[in-house]
């Protein structure tokens, strides 16, 4: 599919630097970063966004195994828990089922035994600013995406 236009992010004067900013922020502070992949990558398969993996077998090396699986968290074995929290922190808030309680008590308690209050507001942050991206390259037909 051809794109509908250039990147809105590189588009908009300005757009661009405060995102990048926002990330930073966001990697800042403790949520490893494993773990913001994996969130990016869930909520991005949810949004019909879709990344490749390099065939590269050097680049393949450096790619968390994981990433693959990660459509399947909730059966596959090699999450850990604080992980699974993430993930269903991420659907939720993606999904938004019920968006009166688009992230219930439940999930809400079972996350914030993992990751402080800090943590918790970069997760729903992370969460966001995913969403963002994938809606704007979406609704523009941007290309797939190269996991990096």
């Amino acid at each position: 599919m051809t794109p509908r236009m250039d990147n809105p992010s590189l588009v908009v004067p300005g757009a661009l630097q405060p995102l990048l900013d926002l990330t930073e922020v966001i990697g800042k502070v403790g949520v490893p970063q494993t773990t913001l992949d994996l969130v990016r990558l869930r909520v991005s398969e949810i949004n019909g966004r879709v990344y490749t993996f390099s065939d590269d077998p050097q680049q393949a090396k450096k790619t968390d195994e994981r990433l693959k699986r990660v459509a399947d968290w909730r059966t596959e074995t090699c999450f850990d828990e604080a992980e699974r929290c993430a993930l269903e922190m991420a659907e939720a808030v993606t999904l938004m089922t019920d968006p009166q309680d688009m992230a219930s008590d439940d999930v809400w308690e079972k996350s914030s035994r993992y990751y402080t209050d800090e943590q918790l507001g970069a997760l729903v942050m992370h969460i966001g600013l995913v969403n963002f991206w994938n809606r704007v390259n979406v609704a523009t037909r941007q290309e797939d995406a190269a996991w990096r």
